[in-house]
């Protein structure tokens, strides 16, 4: 029997610059939404009032607001952190379904069902008329959130061991360059209101973020065009089915039925270290604005330049370090360069020191997510790559639906410092357990 690796090398240029393409138009259109937070919750109270489930939401949200002592910035806060964690808790539930699910059918067909039921998801946004029907686009969009995962198996199907996480990168490449290119398309078609040209359109749902969404909506079909089209299988067909595991029921049976050692420190490091990173992007432009009076364009300076930091690490620092180190000594590096960089970020007295830590935590970050995710992929067996990364990114998910609305609180009650120190003891937690990770068998 070939190995997955021989059975795929005919395929491998292509599918791996297929699965990169694939990877950035999807990302594109899932951070589109990020920028419109604050004027999504100003519309739909304008269009809902404070009755129904809106209302009810914020009531909700401003009474632990008000017993937390902050009213004036606090409510906002968390009503974009109840809506990500709702999306982040979908995607946490299912991740672990659909790599099982890729394991079992194939990557391609998988991929094909998650893309598709995404783009209905951002359909639905564009005929989001009313809160209730907005939410449910959220939801949807996150139980076929399993894209990145069945995507990251493809990459570990068409490399061989030495090489994975080298190419891992290309997917954190892939994930910053869509971060920082989907907020820009998000911010530019937000402009362009629909209702301001054709205002009884409004009794068909049309909003105004029916344009983004829109925008959203044609990536969609395009990434489908591309994967029918150029996407080949990259699981050998006698690898499929092949894992002793039993059809995933739940994403906690998952993650504790994973009897692993390595993955199993490896998930909990990549954990650690996601909650204290989501922490730094749910306050960073909060504590930017508070404490150096930065606009909004200064403030997307600061976010691009974070991003393009991450494109450049990932896409070319890491691949010349993992062809000297070892995967744990890479992602020890950028465990201790996150940690440093969280520091110099919450306690930042200057413009240059906010820069500097976030050109550290940019560098840490592009180190620790492709080190990790190859690590991950290399403690797994080949049949069973799409369930332990589908549990990877679920976990990821997790971290996604929990530390937005428990940062944005700490932020606001008890300041900056203390957030980021948190943060920062995490990460250097995430490091000290590193230490104990078993080397990969070859």
């Amino acid at each position: 029997m070939s190995s997955p690796s021989t059975a795929a090398t005919p395929a491998r240029p292509l599918s791996l610059g297929v699965i990169f393409l694939t990877l950035y138009i999807d990302l594109i259109g899932f951070s589109i939404i990020f920028p419109l937070g604050p004027d999504l919750l100003r519309h739909y109270l304008a269009v809902d009032g404070q009755s129904g489930l809106l209302g009810g939401l914020l009531e909700s949200i401003t009474s632990v607001a008000r017993a937390l002592g902050n009213e004036t910035h606090l409510p906002e806060v968390l009503f974009g952190g109840v809506i990500s964690s709702l999306f982040s808790l979908l995607q946490f539930v299912f991740a672990p379904f659909w790599g099982s699910l890729s394991d079992r059918r194939g990557r391609r067909p998988v991929l094909v069902w998650t893309v598709a039921g995404t783009a209905a998801s951002y359909l639905l946004w564009m005929v989001s008329g009313s809160f209730w029907l907005f939410l449910a686009a959220r939801l949807l969009a996150g139980a076929f959130g399993g894209n990145l995962s069945v995507a990251t198996a493809a990459v570990a199907d068409v490399t061989t061991r030495a090489e994975r996480s080298k190419a891992m990168g290309l997917v954190g490449a892939a994930f910053g360059l869509g971060l920082v290119t989907g907020p820009l398309i998000g911010a530019f078609a937000a402009r362009i209101n629909l209702l301001d040209y054709a205002p009884h359109l409004a009794a068909w749902g049309v909003n105004p973020f029916t344009v983004p969404a829109g925008v959203a909506f044609l990536l969609g079909l395009v990434n489908l065009v591309w994967i029918q089209a150029r996407f080949r299988e990259t699981l050998s067909p006698d690898l499929r089915g092949r894992s002793e595991t039993p059809r995933l029921r739940n994403p906690i049976g998952a993650i504790l039925g994973l009897d692993n050692l390595g993955a199993r420190r490896a998930n909990l490091v990549a954990f650690a270290y996601a909650l204290a990173f989501v922490a730094m992007e749910t306050s960073l432009v909060f504590l930017s604005a508070e404490r150096f009076d930065y606009t909004a364009r200064e403030n997307g300076m600061l976010m691009g330049f974070l991003g393009v930091c991450s494109i450049l690490t990932q896409g070319i620092v890491v691949r010349k370090l993992l062809a000297r180190l070892p995967e744990k000594t890479v992602l020890i590096l950028g465990l201790a360069h996150s940690t440093a960089g969280l520091l110099a970020i919450g306690f930042a007295p200057s413009t240059g020191w906010l820069y500097l830590g976030v050109a550290l935590l940019a560098l840490g970050g592009g180190l620790v997510n492709p080190s990790t995710t190859g690590l991950i992929s290399l403690y797994a067996s080949a049949e069973e790559q799409g369930r332990v990364l589908g549990i990877f990114r679920s976990l990821g998910s997790l971290a996604r639906a929990v530390t937005p609305i428990v940062a944005g609180a700490v932020y606001w009650t008890l300041g900056a410092s203390v957030l980021y120190t948190v943060a920062a003891a995490l990460a250097a937690a995430a490091a000290l357990l590193s230490l104990r990770l078993p080397r990969p068998q070859p």
